[in-house]
């Protein structure tokens, strides 16, 4: 009989080589790349999931295309993964900066959000996700200017930002200007097709430009 210590010791190589085993069923960048057009579904769902961890920006194209796929969860997990592509500027200190600010977003601290995405901004200008997260918090914040020239930043270096699209529309009903907000919201859909809430504005909007349109028959 084998004594506890040595069961132990067995139940601990176990675990580690299913942990090995793991790791190997892991796929790399190239693999997941690769993987994303296959006819499997299974394997597009786990291609697009695993960009979402490895994934360049440049890799943000082929999931954008993978929002227009037939299976609903590849659409899902493509845009879950767009967001988490976008949200890495590549430098780790700023990255950090990053999640602060989206904490301090999510509490409700809107000045500190501020100040920490403004640095952000200051540190990698080129980093669109910097800019649109600012641009929300001005929303948030009622700052309806200085958001869409935030918006506009962030256009200027990532034009399939569904996300600052959408965040146009809403600016654009605030300020009561509703065929500016039809246009961006279906800018937005025409990206990302699986945004109900833009969808139901869209929709909206028709309707009470169409009324309007109408009493100034």
């Amino acid at each position: 009989m084998k004594s506890p210590i040595i069961w132990v010791a067995v139940l601990m190589l176990g675990c580690a080589a299913l942990q090995a085993a793991a790791a190997d069923h892991l796929l790399t960048r190239s693999q997941a790349l690769a993987q994303a057009s296959s006819f499997n579904v299974k394997q597009r769902r786990a291609a697009v999931d695993r960009l979402g961890q490895v994934g360049l920006m440049s890799d943000a194209r082929l999931l954008l295309r993978a929002l227009h796929d037939r299976d609903e969860a590849t659409r899902e997990l493509a845009e879950a993964s767009i967001w988490r592509v976008w949200s890495r500027s590549g430098d780790a200190k700023v990255d950090e900066l990053f999640e602060r600010g989206m904490q301090e977003m999510n509490i409700g601290a809107l000045e500190l959000a501020i100040e920490t995405f403004t640095s952000v901004i200051a540190s990698k200008p080129e980093f669109a996700e910097g800019w649109n997260k600012r641009a929300t918090i001005y929303f948030l914040a009622g700052e309806f200017d200085k958001s869409l020239k935030d918006c506009d930043e962030v256009l200027k270096r990532n034009p399939s930002h569904f996300g600052a699209l959408a965040g146009y529309g809403q600016i654009y009903v605030e300020l009561e200007q509703p065929e500016r907000a039809l246009d961006y919201f279906q800018r937005a859909l025409k990206i990302n097709p699986n945004m109900d809430g833009v969808a139901q504005n869209i929709e909206a909007l028709k309707q009470f430009v169409s009324r309007r349109r109408g009493r100034m028959i």
